[in-house]
C-alpha cells in the first residue's frame, strides 16, 4: 500500500465497505474527530489486529459541541492526519457537512440514563450529539467492530448501549487508555495547553493514581477515595467540573459514606485554563497508573 484512500462521499464509503466484506474481509472502524496523536493510532492498530479491513472517519461533529465550546478553534488538519495514518487503515472516510446533516434533517439519538450523571449536566445534548453521528457513521459502514478509547468512559458506555438497544450489527470495543511518559492522558486537546497549563495537568492523573494506591491498599470509602482524588486536583486546576466516585456500569454516584465494590469507578473532569480535560480510572480493574514526579 501507499497510503489510505480518502474518500468523501457516503456511496464511495459504502462501497468499499461492502466491497470489502464481499471478499470476505471482516471490517474494523475507527471514528474520530481527527488531530490524531498516538492514542488514536493505538486505536487504529487494534482494529487493524481485530480485522483486515480498516476505516477510520475524521469529521468534527457539530452536534456534540455545545454554544460556548470549542468547535470553531478544534484543530483540523486532514492531510496530517492521512499522513499518520500511512498504511495502518485502508480508507480514511472525511465527510461533508452537508452529507452528514442534509439540510432538512431533525432526527437525534438520545440515551437516557447512562447521560445523566459525570458530564451529561455539564454538557447539555453532548451525547445526543454523539450518539447521532455515530448511528450516522454506523450506518454508512456497516457491520463491523468499532473501536473506541476509554479515556471517555462514558461515551463508550453510551455508545454500547445505543449499539446493543438499536440491534446494531456492530461490536463496540473499548481500548484502555494512553498516556504520556508523564502520566497526561493523550488527547486532541492537550494542544491548547501551554507549559504551565500542561504541568498543571498532571495533577489529574496523579489524583487518579493516589486514589488507586489507596484502594489497593484496602480503602473502600467512596468519599475517602473521591477526597484524595479532588485535594490533589483542585488546588492545581482552573475549575473542576467534578470528581466523581461511580458505579463502573450504571455510572451513577456513590454517596459519600457507601462502601464501594470490588470495582468501581473515578472519574473526573475539570479546565486548566480554557481547555476542558476528563480522565478516569477503573478502580479494581486497570493497571496501576504510572505518574511523573
Amino acid at each position: 500500500m501507499s497510503g489510505p484512500l480518502v474518500v468523501r462521499t457516503l456511496p464511495e464509503t459504502r462501497a468499499a465497505c461492502d466491497g470489502a466484506r464481499a471478499r470476505g474481509l471482516d471490517v474494523a472502524f475507527v471514528p474520530t474527530m481527527g488531530a490524531l496523536h498516538d492514542g488514536h493510532l493505538a486505536l487504529v492498530k487494534e482494529g487493524r489486529r481485530r480485522a483486515r479491513f480498516v476505516v477510520c472517519s475524521i469529521f468534527v461533529n457539530p452536534t456534540q459541541f455545545g454554544p460556548n465550546e470549542d468547535f470553531a478553534r478544534y484543530p483540523r488538519d486532514l492531510e496530517g492526519d492521512v499522513r499518520k495514518l500511512g498504511d495502518l487503515v485502508d480508507v480514511v472516510f472525511a465527510p461533508r457537512l452537508e452529507d452528514m446533516y442534509p439540510g432538512e434533517e431533525r432526527t437525534r439519538v438520545r440515551v437516557g440514563g447512562l447521560t445523566d450523571h459525570l458530564c451529561g449536566p455539564h454538557r447539555p445534548g453532548h451525547f445526543e450529539g454523539v450518539t447521532t453521528i455515530v448511528t450516522k457513521l454506523f450506518s454508512v459502514v456497516g457491520p463491523c467492530t468499532a473501536i473506541f478509547g476509554k479515556k471517555d468512559y462514558q461515551q463508550l458506555a453510551v455508545l454500547r448501549r445505543m449499539t446493543a438497544d438499536l440491534l446494531l450489527p456492530i461490536e463496540v470495543v473499548g481500548h484502555p487508555i494512553l498516556r504520556e511518559a508523564d502520566g497526561l492522558a493523550m488527547s486532541s486537546r492537550n494542544v491548547y495547553l501551554s507549559s504551565d497549563e500542561r504541568a498543571r495537568a498532571l495533577s489529574l492523573s496523579r489524583g487518579l493514581a493516589a486514589a488507586q494506591r489507596a484502594f489497593a491498599a484496602g480503602e473502600r470509602g467512596a468519599g475517602a477515595l473521591r477526597r484524595l482524588a479532588e485535594s490533589e486536583i483542585a488546588p492545581r486546576v482552573t475549575s473542576v467540573d467534578y470528581v466523581t466516585v461511580a458505579d463502573a456500569d450504571a455510572l451513577v454516584p456513590l454517596e459519600e459514606d457507601a462502601k464501594t465494590p470490588g470495582r468501581v469507578l473515578l472519574a473526573v473532569a475539570c479546565r486548566v485554563g480554557r481547555t476542558r480535560l476528563i480522565d478516569n480510572v477503573v478502580l479494581g480493574e486497570d493497571a496501576p497508573l504510572s505518574t511523573a514526579g
